[in-house]
């Protein structure tokens, strides 16, 4: 047997799944439910999957598969609102293998904004960014604001939001967010070379910034770009 709340996550998870072939972000499913934070919505999609109907699909963050649904659960009508467009969908047949990872969207941390010329602060905010599953790969990401133009010619440009996976370890040649002296953050290649560390724009008006190795700390690299046009 399933409690309410259960139920009516289950039946809110499914609607969401036919409307759009997208499953709900945590804070929908917290919305919906009138719930006040979402561990509640932790607990509620944990005992699901225990019983067996739904499991989390593998590589997608907060993406949903719904197995089965309760025998006496009815989808209840819901009207879209007058400002939203639903597409509907049909049911999905026996050999489906639910929605393309493409449609899947994700929220991850919004950090603020961090510099792509000379170093600025890299500032650490409670804000967060939708994001397609299918521009991430695995492990932990989060994204910055760009500022400045020392990485244009690598088709990096003011205004741009880097996602970016967290790592303290790369690889020369690639484009990471490192920490400089503690303090400061900017978004470069990587290089090593003689003992120290070079950090190159990808922008010929820009020089390379060369530290000591203790002196530079990567926090993660690049996995991929966002752009709004205005």
């Amino acid at each position: 047997m399933l409690t309410a709340k259960q139920h009516e996550l289950i039946r809110f998870i499914q609607e969401r799944l036919e409307e759009t072939g997208i499953s709900p972000s945590f804070e929908e499913m917290k919305a919906a439910l009138d719930l006040k934070s979402k561990s509640g919505v932790h607990r509620l999609i944990s005992a699901l999957e225990e019983r067996g109907f739904i499991r989390r699909l593998p590589n997608r963050a907060r993406a949903l598969e719904v197995i089965r649904m309760p025998e006496d659960a009815t989808p209840a009508p819901r009207a879209p609102s007058p400002d939203v467009v639903v597409r509907t969908t049909s049911r999905p047949s026996a050999n489906d293998t639910g929605p393309e990872p493409a449609n899947d969207v994700i929220e991850i941390p919004l950090h603020g904004r961090i510099a792509a010329g000379a170093p600025i602060e890299a500032l650490e905010g409670q804000s967060s960014l939708p994001v397609p599953a299918a521009l991430l790969g695995p492990g932990e990401h989060y994204a910055l604001e760009v500022s400045g133009d020392s990485m244009i010619e690598a088709g990096i440009f003011d205004g741009d939001f880097a996602l970016v996976k967290r790592t303290d370890a790369a690889r020369d040649g690639e484009i990471v967010v490192a920490l400089v002296r503690g303090e400061e953050a900017t978004l470069k290649y990587l290089h090593k070379e003689k003992g120290l560390v070079r950090l190159d724009p990808a922008n010929g008006s820009y020089e390379a910034q060369i530290y000591q190795p203790n002196e530079v700390q990567v926090q993660g690299k690049l996995a991929g770009l966002l752009r709004r046009y205005h």
